[in-house]
């Protein structure tokens, strides 16, 4: 009878000692990540061209409602909530005189990047379309836990381009301008080693970069001479953030 106690006793602490492990286990891993998102930023920086409609879907978020489009000379600065937890909009100019401008401003303090691309007109500005995007991935490599959102913008549009098209577009784009600015710091400085985007020896490719990149559509609607949004792929990437 005193065997059975004691083999009792002995289940119970170690019982007791794997629940307590358990429980510092559980209490790490959040730990973990609550300091994770503390050291990220909190800012949302919403980058593009000019007339891909940044400030359009700015204004949807921050007043729930559309104003007429203009082009932005200063930054736009709201915020949102969601899932209980507050995100800074920053809506980047595109002009390109002003656009590194303000994004330099605000990188340090980044939590996510969203790139809006005009799915109409993408294919005719794509050199500008790729060049300021390879600009801005060659920053965000060297920060940690980017996310980064290829927003492509009016899809509603009859000679909108899909987002699946528009990823192959750039992918093509990009690895040019790769090889050309390569070529070009080797001329320039060939004692110093550069960033180099993606892999070497091989085709760009998304997938190969430090940052998580994802692809969405949305677009604009007119309904009985009422404007509406469709900006569902950004709102549920919004929740993935927090």
């Amino acid at each position: 009878m005193e065997s059975l106690n004691e083999d009792s006793d002995d289940q119970t602490t170690i019982v007791g000692i794997i629940l307590a492990i358990f429980v510092v286990l559980i209490t790490l891993v959040v730990f973990y990540f609550r300091q994770k998102n503390k050291s990220l930023g909190r800012n949302i920086l919403l980058t593009g061209l000019s007339d891909s409609g940044k400030t359009t879907i700015f204004t949807r978020l921050i007043h729930s409602k559309i104003v007429e489009s203009y082009t932005s000379i200063i930054e736009n600065v709201g915020e949102i909530r969601v899932n209980n937890s507050l995100l800074k909009i920053v809506d980047i100019p595109g002009h390109e005189r002003l656009r590194y401008k303000f994004y330099e401003k605000h990188r340090s303090s980044m939590r996510a990047l969203i790139y809006m691309i005009n799915s109409v007109t993408v294919q005719k500005e794509i050199r500008d379309v790729a060049e300021y995007l390879y600009n801005l991935l060659m920053t965000v490599e060297t920060q940690k836990n980017i996310n980064v959102l290829i927003l492509c913008n009016k899809m509603d549009n009859t000679l909108a381009k899909s987002s699946n098209v528009i990823k192959d577009i750039l992918v093509k784009e990009i690895n040019l301008l790769r090889t050309t600015k390569t070529s070009e710091l080797e001329t320039t400085d060939s004692s110093t080693k550069k960033l180099y985007l993606g892999k070497q020896g091989k085709t760009f490719d998304f997938n190969d970069l430090n940052c998580k990149i994802e692809f969405a559509e949305c677009s604009t609607h007119e309904i009985n001479s009422q404007k509406t949004v469709d900006i569902n792929q950004l709102e549920e990437w919004f929740k993935k953030l927090v």
